[in-house]
């Protein structure tokens, strides 16, 4: 059964008779059949099955499905497929990105009109960053917190405002660590301890309200007194500080390159010494056994041993020139070695 178009629109017998005529001319008339119908119908529920069927998930994201409200999975990155119509709902979350909070102050950027750079502006907010310390001092103090999505199901239904969750307990953290230590401390020397316990303490507080998050650090900026005459003069104590270290790690470099070298010399005098002692015991300790070899002779035939010892001595005596001089004479008489040859 076919619809006819121009009959929708209520024309007469003779219109239609002069409209087929023109059809018959060159045109054709436009009617509905439900073959058509059905084909339009089902294009409609492929586009909508498409459109609302179908999503992407980031590399860096994880996407958690529910049915009917209902927590059914979490899925991975890639093209993911989910019942259409509203009967699942997908909701995408950042999962391999660490974020970025900060206290007591925040950076936008701003760059010029042709884009080629970029400058970031600063602004401070002192309600979050002020804070007593244990000695009753005040203190500036600015601080982030780096954190991952590590659970995106909880992240999404475990607590409803989750950014002014890690927010509050952030600064409950800081403030009750500031609060039990002196201001020179926090300055100082218990800086890194404060970023360490601080971490610890924020992750426990958020595994406390399961909020599938992991804290990847809690890092310290900026530390200052209130600004004013307090702030000079801690200013001019922290330099004092820098210096002292300054003159340490020049002593210490100094130290380092004297002291091995002192050392090193030292050694070597005493192993000279050491050798020149052993050298003279040796020489002594042969001086001793040939003097004892020679009263062991001499004591056998003292007389022999006498001239023999005589003889060996003049030879030594004897064995280079030799000069006479009477002082009675106003020249001297050399005598000559007879045994060199050509005299």
């Amino acid at each position: 059964m076919a619809f006819n178009f121009y009959e929708q629109q209520g024309q007469g017998p003779d219109q239609n008779q002069d409209q087929g005529q023109s059809r018959r001319r060159g045109g054709r008339s436009f009617s509905f059949t439900p073959k058509i119908l059905v084909l339009v119908i089902l294009v409609i529920v492929v586009a909508l099955t498409l459109s609302t069927g179908f999503f992407v998930v980031d590399q860096t994201e994880q996407a958690v499905i529910l049915r009917f409200g209902s927590y059914l999975k979490t899925v991975g990155p890639g093209l993911q497929f989910k019942i259409p119509f509203g009967i699942d709902r997908s909701f995408n979350v950042e999962t391999q990105t660490v974020q970025t909070m900060s206290f007591g102050y925040r950076a936008t950027t701003s760059g010029n009109i042709s884009g080629s750079s970029t400058k970031y502006n600063y602004s401070k907010y002192m309600d979050e960053s002020t804070m007593l310390t244990g000695d009753l001092n005040i203190v500036d103090i600015q601080w982030i917190v780096q954190y991952r999505i590590d659970d995106p199901y909880k992240w999404l239904f475990s607590v409803n405002n989750q950014s002014k969750t890690i927010s509050d307990l952030s600064r409950s953290v800081i403030n009750q660590l500031v609060g039990d230590l002196p201001i020179l401390s926090i300055m100082t020397s218990e800086r890194t301890s404060m970023e360490v316990e601080a971490h610890e303490k924020l992750q426990a507080m958020l595994d406390f309200y399961d909020m599938g998050v992991k804290i990847v650090t809690v890092k310290l900026q900026d530390i200052v007194p209130p600004v004013g005459d307090v702030q000079d003069a801690f200013e001019d104590v922290n330099k004092a500080i820098q210096d002292m270290n300054k003159y340490i790690n020049e002593g210490k470099e100094n130290y380092n390159r004297v002291i091995p070298a002192a050392e090193g010399e030292a050694s070597k005098i005493i192993q000279e010494a050491q050798g020149y002692a052993a050298e003279r015991v040796n020489s002594a300790t042969g001086d001793v056994a040939r003097f004892k070899s020679v009263l062991s002779e001499y004591e056998k035939s003292p007389d022999i041993t006498a001239k023999r010892l005589y003889i060996e001595t003049m030879e030594k005596v004897l064995s280079g020139e030799l000069t006479v001089v009477d002082k009675s004479l106003e020249n001297f008489l050399p005598i000559m070695n007879l045994n060199k040859e050509g005299n």
